[in-house]
């Protein structure tokens, strides 16, 4: 991990170039660019596509209340680790969200040593993996149970019409999705909108 993208709350009281500036000075960039890393810094959302795809991980020095839709912005473009720049002002203005659920993989701080950061990049990649992971498990999980609806629905429908057990008609449902070359559950939702069709 060597590209991180730094995110920004954007201020209107300062030219650009000069909030650049100020937060270089106060920010993660001096910690992360003393320690060998290239930063690149991001004040705007319309600024994300342009810089997310050479960055290993964001670095997000804002408020944990705005970490929520930031990581939504972010992960469109591209999945990163979301580190967390944890200093003073940012802690301060974080107290009454301490007890969200914000998806960051490693948090920051600017009094941190060289071994430090980099064991706080390290385990902050492992986490993202292991985060990624677990959200796709999910995603499968939650497809699954979708699909289960579908084929519950379809073999009711099949034993109603047929006048069948519950195993007969999946057997039925099984027997038709070989012979359309389908999925069970393409040849399931079909017959369930079917059904739904008939009685509107």
């Amino acid at each position: 991990m060597r590209s991180l993208l730094v995110i920004h709350p954007h201020s209107e009281h300062v030219s650009g170039e000069a909030h650049a500036v100020s937060l270089r000075q106060a920010g993660p960039e001096q910690l992360l660019e003393s320690n060998g890393y290239l930063t690149l810094p991001c004040r705007d959302e319309s600024e994300i596509k342009q810089l997310i795809h050479g960055a290993d991980a964001a670095v997000l020095n804002i408020p944990v209340g705005t970490i929520s839709a930031w990581s939504t912005k972010l992960e469109q473009a591209k999945a990163i680790p979301l580190l967390w720049w944890c200093s003073a002002e940012s802690a301060l203005s974080s107290t009454e969200f301490c007890e969200a659920n914000v998806p960051v993989d490693g948090i920051l701080t600017p009094s941190m040593a060289v071994h430090e950061l980099n064991w706080a990049l390290h385990f902050s990649a492992k986490r993202f993996f292991e985060r990624q992971h677990w959200l796709s498990e999910r995603k499968q999980l939650t497809a699954r149970l979708e699909e289960r609806k579908w084929i519950d629905m379809a073999k009711g429908i099949l034993g109603e019409v047929n006048g069948i057990p519950e195993a007969e008609a999946y057997d039925l449902l099984r027997k038709k999705a070989m012979n359309e070359r389908k999925r069970i559950v393409d040849v399931a939702i079909s017959i369930v909108k079917a059904q739904q069709m008939l009685k509107a």
